[in-house]
């Protein structure tokens, strides 16, 4: 294993320990509260954006003068216009970590929202395919520059206790945004002129003017201040925000203490050339690695034969049990939408409160179980012609949703912001997303062709996939539970840098201590 690092080590979670004993409520505090208010539109918003835009362009291919507008698309088309929004972003991520440096988290979420503002624009305002086509392009750009910032941003400023739970959330609020796009684009289903698709469109630009009004207000990451020399603004932030709970004295000035060291420790390891680091060492080799499986899992744990080119696929879905009536189809995609997000808040707060590993693993043995069934039913209607069949398939497309949503939806981002230090936690982040654009081209081309040819044995290859994902998640996987973005910053590095960090760490916080003792014999003032 000396290629990608050996056995993680875990380091006292003195920090952790603080958070965990605090009995104070984050709603009774009020500038967490007004904290995690205002990262509810800067931050969690930015995948309404990401929800509305796959909603939308799956919902749009029943829209008659879209289809009329486009010169009734052909299957290539339409996966045509969904790959131009992975090619943006595929050309997008090499500069995100660079971007993010500079700018720090939140005037790259500015940056990216004015981005897709522009793509929604221009995508509304197509007069021909190919504008439409760049339209895509422009929002595929976009978008990773928010998502990569965003989930980081929410994981460096949320209090521990909630940090989980928040970054979790994060994934959740796709739904909110899939769900206002299949509702929109019902209600202008009905018109006659363009507008029936060209106003969806042009809604898509609100949720990233909600981050480009309220962004100004929210507090900046206390990692990236410190990385840029600005401790004290970072030491300000800290103690409003995380300052408030039992021991809260106690609990920032060991949060910034612990921050700086490790920072000060990344930086003398930190190659020039951003993307470097990417092999540096085996510890780095591997943290890649899983951010590499995490975004193929993500889209390659069969969701998606049911999210992406969801009218499509579901239709073909649907069709080989029998259900082949437009409007039932169109109900159990809306219906299936509503599930995903009644499940996926519930579960984003529940998940993050046990074991990674054991979520991971419940999820992936839990929709390789769901495959197995869904396959044998849809071998069943092949082979005999009983309608009967389709029962168990519609209640095992739904049954699959929560499964998913326990490991790929509600920890991917929590697991990203844990695996990764913050010097490396953009390029991470933006592996991920580059590997999810890639799965999405293959789900895109190859599961509709797959779906014609062959039918219901396509989704064998689900069922063998998926054991693959629970050997891998078991052998690979490595347990974050419990610890503080600090505290798991070198989990792969040993025990000897780990305790280099702590030593720094225990100096730092025993010159503050002195000062603090000297400060107080000079505010005394001599004896009399």
């Amino acid at each position: 294993m000396a290629i990608i690092g050996s056995k993680e080590h875990h380091v006292d979670p003195r920090l952790a320990s603080i958070a965990q004993a605090d009995t104070k409520h984050w709603y009774k505090k009020p500038n967490l509260r007004a904290l995690y208010l205002i990262l509810i539109p800067c931050a969690l918003g930015v995948e309404w954006t990401s929800g509305f835009d796959s909603s939308m362009m799956n919902s749009l291919q029943a829209v008659a003068s879209w289809v009329e507008y486009f010169d009734n698309p052909t299957e290539g088309r339409l996966g045509l216009l969904n790959a131009m929004y992975s090619l943006g972003a595929l050309m997008a991520i090499p500069f995100i970590p660079t971007v993010s440096q500079y700018l720090g988290r939140r005037w790259t979420i500015m940056v990216g929202s004015l981005i897709l503002c522009a793509g929604a624009g221009l995508q509304a305002g197509s007069r021909n395919s190919d504008m439409f086509l760049a339209s895509r392009w422009v929002l595929g750009f976009g978008i990773p520059f928010a998502i990569v910032n965003a989930s980081s941003l929410i994981g460096e400023l949320a209090y521990e206790k909630e940090r989980p739970t928040m970054t979790s959330l994060f994934s959740a609020s796709w739904h909110v945004g899939a769900i206002v796009a299949a509702g929109v684009t019902y209600g202008t289903f009905q018109m006659d002129s363009t507008w029936s698709w060209r106003l969806p469109s042009l809604l898509q630009l609100v949720p990233s003017l909600c981050q480009i009004c309220f962004i100004p207000f929210c507090p900046e990451s206390p990692r990236f201040l410190i990385s840029a020399d600005r401790a004290e603004e970072a030491y300000a932030i800290l103690q409003k925000y995380h300052g408030e709970g039992d021991n809260g004295e106690e609990f920032v000035r060991l949060e910034f203490a612990q921050i700086q060291s490790t920072i000060a420790q990344e930086q003398e390891n930190t190659k020039k050339f951003v993307w470097a680091d990417v092999t540096r060492d085996p510890p780095m080799r591997r943290r890649f690695l899983l951010a590499g499986i995490v975004g193929f899992f993500t889209q390659w744990s069969g969701n998606g034969l049911l999210s992406f080119y969801r009218y499509a696929h579901m239709k073909k879905i649907l069709n080989l049990v029998g259900i082949t009536e437009n409007r039932t189809v169109q109900k159990v995609i809306l219906s299936n939408t509503c599930w995903g997000l009644i499940n996926a808040v519930p579960i984003a707060i529940i998940a993050p409160r046990f074991r990674r590993r054991v979520m991971f693993l419940t999820c992936t043995i839990g929709t390789a179980v769901v495959y197995t069934v869904w396959t044998v039913a849809s071998a069943r209607f092949a082979i005999e012609d009983t309608a009967t069949a389709a029962i168990p398939v519609l209640v095992f497309i739904f049954v699959y949703s929560p499964f998913y949503n326990i490991g790929w939806n509600s920890l991917v981002y929590t697991y990203m912001v844990e695996i990764f230090p913050y010097s490396q936690r953009a390029k991470g982040i933006a592996v991920q997303q580059l590997t999810v654009r890639f799965a999405v081209f293959f789900n895109t081309y190859v599961n509709p062709i797959a779906l014609d040819r062959i039918g219901w044995k396509y989704y064998l290859v689900y069922c063998v996939w998926i054991l693959f994902e629970i050997a891998t998640v078991y052998v690979l996987f490595p347990e974050t539970h419990n610890r503080t973005l600090e505290e798991l910053s070198f989990i792969f590095e040993g025990k000897e840098v780990q305790e280099k960090v702590q030593n720094k760490v225990n100096k730092q916080l025993e010159l503050e201590q002195i000062e603090r003792n000297a400060t107080t014999e000079t505010n005394r003032g001599p004896d009399v």
